[in-house]
């Protein structure tokens, strides 16, 4: 696309975007999919090495960021934005997203009996993993129909993904 059509490399400039239902969910599901690669990841390789809660649930966290931004920074890429635009671009659109993701799905994993405790090879620990991933998606979609609706969020990089 032209720069005209991507307003240039400016991450101020926040293109409008109707904020639906399906618009929330899709870009919710954006975030939990880098958050859930991430958390996985996290609990997986905490899990095996035998760590506690504390440290699990940080590993979890930073990786769960660290795979959200990176998805939106490939979309941002590939549209053509140099490092630092697409970088700014990516914490203004998925951060709030990616927090109350994780302070929901940690929150919940940490509240159901022995499933931080459970081993890989666990149905708790799967069970427990993906019912907190899908409460976190639950409680997301509003918040970013909300964020959306107001021109942040994922509406600031929508025009770059299509």
């Amino acid at each position: 696309m032209s720069d005209s059509t991507h307003h240039g490399d400016d991450p101020g400039v926040h293109p409008q975007r109707k904020a639906t239902w399906g618009v929330a969910a899709s870009a919710t599901l954006h975030c939990l999919t880098g958050c859930a690669i991430g958390e996985v990841l996290g609990m997986v390789i905490a899990t095996a090495l035998g760590w506690h809660d504390l440290p699990s649930i940080l590993l979890a966290v930073v990786l769960a960021f660290v795979f959200g931004y990176a998805l939106t920074l490939r979309g941002l890429f590939r549209a053509g934005l140099k490092w630092r635009a697409a970088l700014r671009l990516a914490l203004a659109a998925d951060t709030l997203s990616i927090l109350v993701m994780e302070i929901v799905d940690n929150g919940v994993m940490v509240i159901i009996p022995g499933a931080m405790d459970a081993g890989l090879a666990s149905l708790l620990f799967w069970g427990a993993l993906a019912f907190s991933l899908l409460v976190a998606f639950l409680v997301t979609v509003p918040i970013n129909k909300w964020i959306i609706g107001r021109g942040r969020g994922h509406a600031v990089i929508h025009a770059y993904h299509h």
